[in-house]
């Protein structure tokens, strides 16, 4: 049976309902490790699947050029709260690009769309539960709660446990700050934030924990 994360949050707008996803309870520290924070699953989850879903955001297949704006890698591990490693749990993912636009009709923005930038990706952690994306830095963007820092969206399951989940970006302590959903989740809120690599800006790494 899966387990699902709770969530008291919700995006105003953003038709979750209609979606038939609406998440309830929040990450609390549980045993050795806190539970990776819940959060909305928002109004922009693609509706049509692009047909390039693989780890690396920047290509397209089929096409020459690469994304626009800056590359970076996010790595990571997928973790239960007793610390063991959860090997092919699946991590599906998707953000606005470097403009702060979503491929998604329902986008407001009249920031332009990259054609050569994916923006969705689905991949499955390996035996040691580590995974690895490289993508292009989201650009934040004006949304009805206000303006929104930048931000990658997690889906994230495990056999036994689901979560979705928002990654921030600890550079935008600022953004961050004033934004109503990174406020919502409290003492919980460092369990979103990635950690910046000292030696190289362009690398992050995030580890995530299900309650399983």
């Amino acid at each position: 049976m899966i387990k699902y994360h709770m969530s008291r949050r919700m995006f105003a707008g953003a038709g979750l309902a209609s979606a038939g996803l609406l998440w309830t309870s929040g990450a609390r520290a549980l045993g050795e490790k806190a539970a990776t924070a819940t959060s909305t699953i928002g109004p922009f989850y693609p509706i049509v699947h692009p047909g390039d879903s693989d780890a690396d955001l920047t290509l397209v297949k089929g096409h020459d050029k690469r994304a626009i704006g800056q590359v970076i890698e996010v790595s990571g591990r997928v973790f239960d709260v007793k610390g063991n490693p959860l090997p092919g749990a699946t991590l599906e993912l998707w953000q606005a690009n470097a403009a702060g636009r979503y491929d998604h009709p329902s986008d407001p923005a009249v920031a332009p769309l990259d054609p050569n930038f994916q923006g969705y990706a689905t991949l499955r952690a390996d035996s040691k539960g580590e995974w690895r994306i490289v993508t292009i830095k989201p650009g934040g963007y004006g949304s009805p709660i206000g303006h929104r820092p930048p931000h990658i969206h997690f889906d994230l399951r495990s056999e036994e446990s689901r979560n979705i989940a928002q990654l921030y970006f600890p550079e935008e302590a600022e953004g961050n700050a004033k934004d109503m959903l990174y406020r919502e989740l409290g003492a919980e809120a460092a369990t979103s934030l990635a950690t910046r690599d000292a030696s190289d800006p362009n690398k992050y790494t995030w580890d995530i924990v299900l309650l399983v």
